[in-house]
């Protein structure tokens, strides 16, 4: 039973296929934006400094610098705004979140990419 409501769940809920990223990356989110009547497609360009929950409340933050002030910006996983997210860089860092970043400026701000 619980299989069958399932079952029916996911078909019901369109999946995204977002590329696996991690915090560190850089990553372009296409976002859909409706103003007034009209739907157009905004991007935003930064580093995943977060990624959080589970199943259909899982989010990832995303955070970058706009005329020298730190902009943040939280999107839901399953958003059905979320157009597509382009993985740019791989990001080599040693922990899960890196609110470290907020307090940063320059180049201690970076994140070293990682070489394959």
């Amino acid at each position: 039973m619980q299989a069958a409501v399932q079952f029916v769940h996911e078909q019901l809920t369109a999946k995204k296929e977002l590329p696996s990223f991690k915090a560190g990356d850089n990553v372009t989110v296409n976002y859909k934006i409706v103003e007034g009547g009209k739907e157009r497609i905004q991007s935003f360009r930064g580093d995943v400094i977060k990624l959080q929950g589970v199943g259909a409340t899982a989010s990832f933050t995303v955070r970058k610098i706009s005329d020298g002030v730190g902009v943040e910006r939280l999107f839901p996983m399953l958003s059905p705004n979320i157009e597509s997210v382009v993985l740019n860089k791989k990001g080599k860092v040693r922990r899960a979140k890196l609110f470290y970043l907020r307090e940063r400026s320059g180049k201690s701000a970076r994140i070293k990419e990682k070489r394959f």
